[in-house]
């Protein structure tokens, strides 16, 4: 781990993919990386040196965002060939295949107990999945445009989404009703997600801005324009005290939200920067773009027992109280006193001796196990109870196959 005094550092590039990344997601051990690309490929990477590089082939489009389950079991991927898939990340490679969307789906996202799976689609809905049945359970419908993102609270009462209608919607999902609505005569979201305790949102904007919003009484909390491009992706640092965005103008950026100001800019990619995550510790970050280079990055921040932050997170949640900072960024030992102006980072000019990793490749070919629900809602022919049977079938047929091979 970095001291609190050192700026955070590129440590290796992964290169295999062959067209722009999309998405990247960390296991929740830390020790794996999965990534999504243009190129219909996931890969999953070994974060140890020299260890093989799994290529899993079975969408037939741009595979548009990847996420682990919490118990880092199951991959799930999303695609514009309209489906979804669940892969068994191992050098097997076993998927199943969701078709419900009629339109390219554009992210993927796991309830934080893992029972649920949240998908977005360009027919403009969200629609809800259970995994322990690996069945359709509803969609939400409001938006009137391409839905691009969608993401549960860390309770997963709520579902936060964005739309290129230029809305963010909140959804409770024991109502399946849309509670709160902020709109951006400006320009639309590409992204957005919950901070660790469930109070904020932050969104990525079309107009090159990042907002941090308060959910509880639909107040904008703080507004950063310092990116001269559309920003992609952002995500919360565990401690909820940092935000980290990626941008079209081919940076990253490292948000102080205690301070409410800019701390770092980091330049290791050639061309627009798509996606960025933090491990579920926040001890690493990775970041992806056009130039089909997954970038590993060290940070300096406080290391945080990921289940104890989240434990505590968890209990802060009180919608009722009025909102204030403290409680909505709860104070650590802050490393950046004194430190008054932007770091600005080019690992590529200023570290000689990279390490870049082309780790050999193993393409694995998945073993279809295709449960198809081809509904949707209104459309179903099926009773409730035949489609919940059917369903069953076929899973103890994808146990079964499972068992042979």
């Amino acid at each position: 781990m970095a001291s609190a005094l050192e700026d955070p550092a590129l440590e290796r590039y992964f290169k295999g993919h062959k067209a722009a990344i999309t998405s990247v997601d960390f296991s929740p051990n830390g020790k794996q990386l999965a990534t999504a690309s243009w190129d219909t490929f996931l890969m999953l990477w070994n974060c140890k040196p020299q260890a093989r590089a799994f290529r899993y082939v079975g969408h037939k489009d741009v595979v548009t965002s990847v996420q682990f389950s919490p118990l880092g079991n199951l991959l799930a991927s999303a695609s514009r060939d309209r489906t979804v898939r669940l892969w068994i990340p191992d050098k097997r490679g076993k998927s199943s295949e969701f078709k419900a969307h009629t339109a390219p789906v554009r992210s993927v996202d796991f309830s934080a107990n893992g029972q649920f799976l949240a998908t977005a689609s360009e027919d403009k809905s969200i629609k809800v999945w259970n995994m322990y049945r690996q069945r359709f359970l509803y969609s939400l419908y409001r938006h009137t445009h391409w839905v691009r993102c969608a993401k549960f609270s860390p309770d997963g009462r709520l579902i936060v989404s964005c739309s290129e209608d230029k809305t963010i919607k909140i959804w409770d999902t024991t109502n399946k009703q849309c509670v709160n609505n902020f709109s951006d005569s400006a320009g639309f979201a590409n992204f957005v997600d919950f901070n660790p305790n469930g109070t904020c949102i932050a969104s990525a904007g079309s107009d090159h801005t990042v907002k941090v919003w308060d959910i509880r009484v639909n107040k904008l909390l703080q507004h950063y324009q310092v990116h001269s491009g559309g920003v992609n992706c952002v995500s919360f640092h565990p401690s909820s005290n940092y935000l980290i965005t990626a941008s079209s103008d081919g940076t990253l950026k490292i948000l102080d939200l205690l301070e409410g100001r800019l701390i770092y800019t980091l330049q290791g990619h050639t061309g627009p920067v798509f996606t960025v995550s933090f491990s579920k510790g926040g001890e690493l970050f990775s970041s992806g773009g056009a130039d089909a280079q997954v970038l590993l990055w060290r940070t300096n921040f406080d290391d945080l027992n990921c289940k104890d932050m989240m434990k505590r997170n968890l209990k802060r949640l009180h919608f009722d109280a009025s909102p204030h900072l403290v409680d909505i960024y709860p104070r650590t030992p802050h490393p950046h006193e004194g430190k008054i102006e932007t770091v600005e980072i080019n690992p590529k000019l200023e570290v000689i001796d990279l390490q870049t990793s082309s780790p050999p490749v193993v393409d694995v070919l998945s073993f279809d196990s295709t449960i198809t629900v081809s509904i949707l809602e209104q459309r179903l022919t099926l009773t409730e109870d035949k489609l919940k049977d059917c369903l069953e079938n076929q899973q103890r047929l994808f146990n079964v196959i499972q068992q042979k091979s």
